[in-house]
């Protein structure tokens, strides 16, 4: 499943220029300089024709509210940046007929990289967000050194480059632990080596373009939102660790730091088994993939399902189900939201995990009655990390089009 392409808007209580009221600017605020304005105009005809999948200029220039002659101006630098493409003009429309516009099909897409604990992945999404090539491969990447693994990475990202086919103009990179603003790895206990690893400046240095990098579980979220059609959200996601985001009105909340959204290591059992984080009974270890395999005898998730059936293998699932509740109705009654996504291996296992999850969320959240928690199960299974990796580029295409040339590399 695709990403839906973003519409662009203006900040809330801010309006196309031209529609700005006379008068004095409050005080504090500075008047909108011109490329400003420029930008955020660029954004609203990009995220217009977005919206509406094909424009005239004439729909852009009611849709947005701008005059146009502005319209017209700022169509022709989307077309020259290959952003928008121009069709033939609609004959069987009354009147004079216009010329839609729509997304370039070949415009510049984003380039999604992810490193996790086992695998490397790369996909491109383009600007309608649809997924062009997507390419997973198995890697030891807690054997090999930070630079070795992104090496790897590379090669991936190149095979999925050349199969799409597109521009890039740009890449995302998902990471297991916490990022910081500027892309680097600070701390991740399931790759210790990497802490305080400059990921995002060394992925940029061997792909030879920009990269920015964010947390594997954030940006799934944000491509889980897209798939949903949801705007209010926690998404967890299972693999050898436990992660978390939080989607707030349609956009992922990172903290002051980019480091909220640890789910997996909010404690569920403080005399539970040792973290690698340096607690003990945190969610990772009593719902996590590994130890869930360990839990339960089994060596992969195949077997695991196979063997669901059975007494000890059950148990264990709804064990891990349980904990699950726990830590997510924590997190409802904090941030006071009603859909959970359940991503990553936790999508497959659903069917166990459900319902002792669902008894744990209608015992511990307080707001039940008037607002009842509904969890869904992604669709998007072990891709949604690194789809939000590309898409979170070709959101950044959305907000500042001008920053976007028409010579971007393949």
């Amino acid at each position: 499943m695709g990403m839906a392409a973003p519409a662009a808007r203006p900040p809330a209580g801010q309006q196309p220029a031209g529609q700005q009221p006379a008068g004095q600017q409050p005080a504090g605020q500075q008047p909108a300089g011109q490329h400003t304005v420029r930008r955020l105009n660029l954004a609203l005809v990009l995220g217009a024709v977005a919206t509406a999948r094909r424009s005239t200029r004439a729909q852009i220039a009611q849709a947005t509210g701008l005059t146009r002659a502005t319209v017209s101006a700022l169509a022709d630098q989307l077309l020259a940046a290959r952003l928008l493409d121009e069709l033939d003009p609609d004959r069987g429309a009354p009147g004079r007929p216009g010329s839609p516009l729509r997304l370039h099909p070949r415009g510049p897409g984003g380039l999604g990289v992810e490193v996790n604990v086992d695998y490397v992945a790369a996909c491109v999404v383009g600007l309608d967000g649809l997924v062009r090539a997507q390419h997973v491969e198995a890697f030891d990447v807690r054997a090999a050194a930070p630079g070795a693994a992104l090496r790897q990475a590379t090669r991936v990202a190149d095979r999925a480059r050349d199969e799409a086919g597109i521009p890039i103009s740009g890449a995302g990179l998902a990471l297991p632990g916490l990022v910081d603003l500027d892309g680097v790895l600070r701390r991740a206990p399931n790759l210790p080596q990497w802490s305080g690893f400059a990921a995002a400046e060394t992925l940029a240095g061997l792909l030879g373009r920009s990269v920015v990098a964010g947390n594997e579980a954030n940006l799934a979220a944000l491509a889980e939102g897209s798939a949903e059609g949801l705007r209010d959200f926690v998404h967890v996601s299972g693999e050898i660790g436990v992660g978390g985001g939080v989607v707030r009105d349609g956009q992922l909340y990172g903290g002051l730091r980019g480091f909220a959204g640890e789910l997996g290591h909010v404690v569920v059992d403080p005399d539970g088994p040792a973290c690698s984080c340096g607690g003990r009974g945190c969610l990772e270890q009593l719902a996590g993939l590994e130890a869930l395999l360990r839990a339960a005898g089994v060596a992969e998730v195949d077997e695991l399902v196979e063997r669901a059936a059975d007494a000890h293998v059950a148990d264990t699932l709804a064990a891990a189900g349980r904990a699950l509740g726990i830590a997510l109705a924590a997190a409802i009654n904090l941030l006071d939201v009603n859909d959970i996504v359940l991503g990553g291996v936790y999508a497959r296992l659903a069917p166990w995990l459900a319902d002792p999850m669902q008894d744990e969320l209608y015992r511990r959240v307080v707001s039940r009655e008037v607002a009842p928690v509904r969890v869904h199960v992604s669709n998007l299974g072990p891709y949604a990390a690194v789809r939000g990796a590309a898409g979170l580029v070709v959101a950044a295409t959305f907000l500042a089009p001008d920053a976007v040339s028409a010579g971007t590399g393949p």
